[in-house]
This record gives structure tokens, sequence and C-alpha cells, in this order.
């Protein structure tokens, strides 16, 4: 690689470490707390710290952690998270799209293409919110690497915040009541500003087809299962009014 294209690239992860910081901001308290319920659920330091790690799961490590202290298998536990996260199958797709937007074929030939497994090891929702709403304004030549960048700084404070959550949990035995409330509210709060930045109100009616039909299957059907029918029928929805 040469040295401008080294400058490239290295100006691209920085901007994209920088626009993580909003994202950071929301994953380290609640990586925090699950530091401390994974300890509380009875797994090890070791393996509460592995699972931010290796799985990377946002809100399906605390149904992992649910699921394993209840005495469910791993046949039951394994699945259940797999499910809960078919979203990103749609995610995938849709960004790939979005990296190569705006790219002329002298521009492609120019600057590395990373490969695709190390731009999806990262994928989360906030990490797809920002992104998508922030792409139109990245340079194609950078824009690769400033969604390494996001991906790493997300990452990076998932992780930090669940070691740091077990290695100060003998210090935060029986938290206050209001604690755990803000705690279990900074994530999905997170993800609404995110979904408003990105422009939400353009498609709200395909929003709120999605959430109310979510809404109703959650009388009959387990969160997980409600979010990925209510992401279908928004989906479908919108396919049908664009037709």
């Amino acid at each position: 690689m040469s040295s401008s294209s080294s400058k490239t690239a290295f100006r691209g992860v920085a901007a994209g470490l920088l626009a993580s910081l909003s994202i950071a901001a929301g994953y380290f308290p609640i990586a925090f707390s699950f530091g401390l319920a994974a300890l509380q659920a009875g797994l090890s330091p070791t393996t509460a710290i592995l699972t931010s790690v290796v799985v990377y799961a946002g809100a399906s490590q605390f149904i992992l952690i649910t699921l394993l202290g209840a005495g469910a298998g791993a046949l039951t536990a394994v699945p259940t998270i797999i499910l809960m996260n078919t979203r990103h199958l749609f995610y995938g797709p849709a960004l790939q799209a979005r990296l190569s937007a705006g790219e002329s074929s002298g521009a492609s030939a120019t600057h590395h293409r990373l490969p695709s497994a190390l731009l999806a090891w990262g994928l989360t929702d906030e990490v797809f919110a920002t992104a998508l709403g922030r792409f139109a304004h990245i340079p194609p030549a950078i824009r690769e690497t400033w969604y390494l960048g996001l991906q790493l700084g997300a990452y990076a404070a998932w992780v930090g915040g669940t070691i740091l959550g077990v290695s100060l949990s003998h210090s935060f035995q029986n938290p206050p009541v209001f604690v755990e409330a803000a705690l279990s509210f900074i994530l999905p709060g997170l993800f609404f500003a995110l979904l408003l930045e990105s422009g939400l109100g353009r498609s709200w009616r395909t929003v709120a087809a999605a959430g109310v039909f979510t809404t109703l299957c959650l009388i009959w059907l387990p969160g997980y299962q409600a979010l990925v029918l209510g992401m279908l029928a928004g989906a479908l929805f919108n396919a049908i009014r664009h037709a």
C-alpha cells in the first residue's frame, strides 16, 4: 500500500472512530451492566468478558445469560440468540449497496477493498443506523475505512464496559432501582436518537406499520420473534407502497 493510500486509510479510520463516540457513550454503561449481570447469573469473570469479545450481540447477551441462568442448555440458548439476530441479514445488503454508492470505476481501483467478513463482524443496530445516516456525507474513497473505524470504536466501548463491570462488580452488588432503570433505557434511547438522525420522518409510515405489527405479535409471541416478524411486515408494507 502506498504512502498516500495509507494516509487515506488512516484518515478514514480516525473519522470513523470519532463518529463512534455517540455509540460508545451508550454502549459503555450497558456493557458495564452486562458485566454485573453476567456474574450475578453465575458466569465466571473470564466467561463474561469472552461473551462480549466473541458474541458481541448487545441485548442478546442479556437473553443468553438469562437462559443459561435458568438452566437452559446450548441447544436452547444458541438457536434463540441466532433467531434474535436474523435482522442482520437485512442490514448487510443495505450497507453493502451504500458502501460502493457514488464510486466510479477509477475510484474503486485506487483504494483498497476490505474483505466483506471484516466489514460484517462489527455490525450492530446502532452501527447500522449511524452508517446509513452518514454514508452520503462520507467520500467514497474512505467510506470503508470510516465504517471500520466506526465498528472499532463501538466494539472497544462494549468490551471495555464489560471488563470494567466485571472488575468493579464487588462495588455494585445492590445498585439503586433508578440506576438499573436508567441503564436499561440507555440503549433503546440511543438507537431511537440515531434513527431520528438518519431521517426517520421520511419513512414514518413504514416504521409505524412495523411497530403496530410488532406490538400485536407481542400479545402471543416472545419479543425476539415479534421483532423479526415486525421487520418482515415493515419490509412488505414498504414494498407494497412503492410497487
